[in-house]
């Protein structure tokens, strides 16, 4: 039996679908409407909204907040939170949750995944072969190591970390720059991502996709890391310069990329379709039934335990007031 949830908006008409699955079974939330109504909906209803649930893909706005007077948290289905205006929350005192850890192994998967199948070339190695290719042309041409490469990682948090773990069983040698320097890390520290980008043969990005992170990997990061460096994209569109990645390239200045995100999805870049040395992946890094289902049931913990305590279970801001 659902209960319906006056005091609670939905930000977003398509959720995932193992969220929109198990939100459905429990709860009855009206959704934000779009275009010309959603003024209307707002001017009868945003008084009484405290909650806004929402995902990764849709934004809540300093206008969207600044439009629900009473609102006192975000629940977030999703690690990332760079669609929600943290600023404009934090100024209100509003609570912000999202989905650490549960995703972390998994997107560190996908990474490794992308790793191999960029240096190895197993995704244009599977081309060749089903195009009859083998047989008519003869030995695909050789690829790259992973074993023993210096890898440097853009942001060691959690998936940053669950990265370099697995990249240890490879015997590659660790280098990471953040923000700031990780007391105790065993990983030798970078002090900027051009001096990363410059001392790795592959620049993995895993840094959070908020405003400040936007294009920092920028052409001259991209130029460091040279004609034989690979980049590893599986953090957000918006940290690389989009437009200078592909114009490198595509003028094999670059040896190669594995992107599971991009600028403006879910549209890709035409240019990178017919590059061997690149590797398209549908922004699937987190994309199993084990892991969207327990991101799924961790949002809807953070709901219903604000609801009951006025507390979130996960909290990127806690609320205040």
């Amino acid at each position: 039996m659902t209960v319906e949830k006056s005091d609670v908006l939905r930000i977003g008409d398509s959720f995932e679908p193992t969220f929109e699955q198990e939100l459905a079974a429990r709860y009855e939330i009206p959704l934000l409407p779009s275009g010309p109504r959603r003024a209307e909906f707002l001017a009868q209803h945003a008084a009484q909204i405290r909650v806004v649930v929402t995902s990764g893909r849709y934004s809540v706005d300093a206008e969207t907040i600044a439009a629900l007077p009473n609102l006192e948290a975000i629940v977030n289905n999703g690690a990332g939170v760079d669609l929600i205006d943290l600023a404009a929350a934090g100024q209100r005192g509003i609570g912000v949750s999202n989905t650490p850890d549960v995703l972390s192994d998994t997107v560190a998967d996908t990474a490794l995944g992308l790793i191999l199948m960029t240096l190895r070339r197993f995704g244009a190695a599977d081309r060749y072969v089903r195009a009859g290719r083998w047989a008519n042309e003869g030995q695909f041409p050789y690829a790259r190591d992973v074993s023993g490469l210096q890898v440097g990682i853009l942001g060691l948090g959690r998936i940053g970390s669950a990265i370099a773990t697995r990249l240890l069983g490879f015997d590659c040698a660790i280098v990471y720059h953040n923000r700031h320097r990780i007391d105790g890390s065993p990983y030798r520290y970078a002090q900027s991502p051009q001096e990363l980008a410059e001392s790795v043969d592959v620049l993995v990005v895993a840094t959070t996709g908020d405003e400040q992170a936007r294009h920092l990997v920028d052409r001259s990061v991209l130029t460091a890391l040279g004609p034989d460096g690979y980049l590893i994209n599986i953090a957000r569109g918006s940290v690389v310069d989009q437009d200078a990645l592909v114009e490198l390239l595509a003028a094999g200045a670059l040896g190669g990329a594995g992107l599971d995100v991009f600028a403006d999805e879910p549209n890709v870049p035409a240019a990178l379709y017919d590059l061997d040395s690149v590797v398209l992946f549908p922004h699937i890094g987190s994309a199993t039934a084990r892991t969207r289902r327990a991101m799924a049931l961790l949002t809807i913990r953070n709901l219903e335990s604000y609801l009951n305590t006025g507390e979130l279970v996960t909290p990127v801001l806690r609320r205040r007031g």
